[in-house]
């Protein structure tokens, strides 16, 4: 008769990696004494002194996303290979490791999200706020119709220096931050008009209703994206800002840095 432990065992029943998130110390020596497998931990500090260290820019609650975020962490640090095969234990209902899972390490589904939040001048946390705005507008546009949105994060001052207002800036001297509640439903709403939205470091929200106007020569975006996203691929060009646009055409979110498209979702899926 199979017990418990039978049928977790074939979990991660020859695993290469087994992937920790947020380890106690004793859990992670009690992990490092299994044989012919690697350990990884990811976590927002190697507080227990792991060999094989992922940062996490920051908490996710949903920790499906979490284990994504980390696992194509691992990727990008080179800790895992293409075709791995792991074990990823995280903490579920409280402090302690309790749940879990296995996956596959696949570079085809490496979405960019991992070096956008980890390698990028502004504060996680705001990208992330940036993003669930974008996200939630493209889930739900603007009275019910499609909606498109450009916000530019980071770098605030040479963005300001590299457009031009379209309109009243209704932000001007203000002190608010993405990521209030109160100041979405504002994002949200403005949204509607022309323009990029010019987010700082920190997240506070520096203008509205912005002409960007960098030079368009020698940034590549793939073909059929139009006017806004050459705008982002250019302004994170000349500047150390990333930009993430929601297309009004096909509804889907896309980010860019340095120039380049980072990654692409689908805001129905998210």
């Amino acid at each position: 008769m199979s017990r418990p432990p039978d049928l977790v065992g074939d979990i991660v029943d020859g695993i290469d990696a087994l992937v920790l998130f947020s380890p106690s110390g004793a859990y992670y020596e009690r992990a490092t004494d299994l044989d012919d497998t690697d350990v990884v931990v990811v976590a927002t500090e190697n507080a227990v002194g792991a060999d094989e260290f992922v940062e996490l820019p920051l908490e996710f609650d949903d920790i499906r996303e979490r284990i994504r975020f980390g696992v194509e962490g691992a990727l990008s640090e080179g800790v895992v290979t293409d075709g791995d095969e792991l074990g990823c234990a995280a903490p579920l209902f409280g402090d302690d490791i309790d749940t879990v899972t296995r996956t596959r390490a696949d570079e085809s589904k490496q979405s960019g999200v991992y070096d956008l939040f980890a390698n990028s001048r502004s504060d996680p946390s705001v990208i992330r706020d940036v993003f669930e705005v974008v996200i939630e507008l493209g889930q739900k546009g603007q009275k019910g119709k499609p909606v498109g949105a450009l916000f530019v994060v980071g770098d605030a001052g040479k963005v300001m220096n590299k457009s031009r207002p379209l309109s009243y800036n209704p932000f001007e001297k203000s002190h608010v931050h993405v990521g209030d509640p109160i100041v979405n439903v504002m994002l949200k709403e403005f949204s509607r008009l022309d323009g990029a939205f010019v987010i700082s470091d920190a997240g506070k929200i520096v203008s509205a209703y912005r002409y960007l106007e960098p030079g368009a020569e020698g940034t590549d975006i793939p073909k059929g994206l139009g006017t806004r996203h050459m705008a982002a691929g250019a302004i994170t060009r000349d500047t150390n800002a990333v930009a993430i646009v929601l297309s009004e055409s096909d509804g889907l979110v896309r980010a860019f840095k340095e120039g380049e498209l980072v990654l692409e979702l689908d805001p129905e899926e998210y």
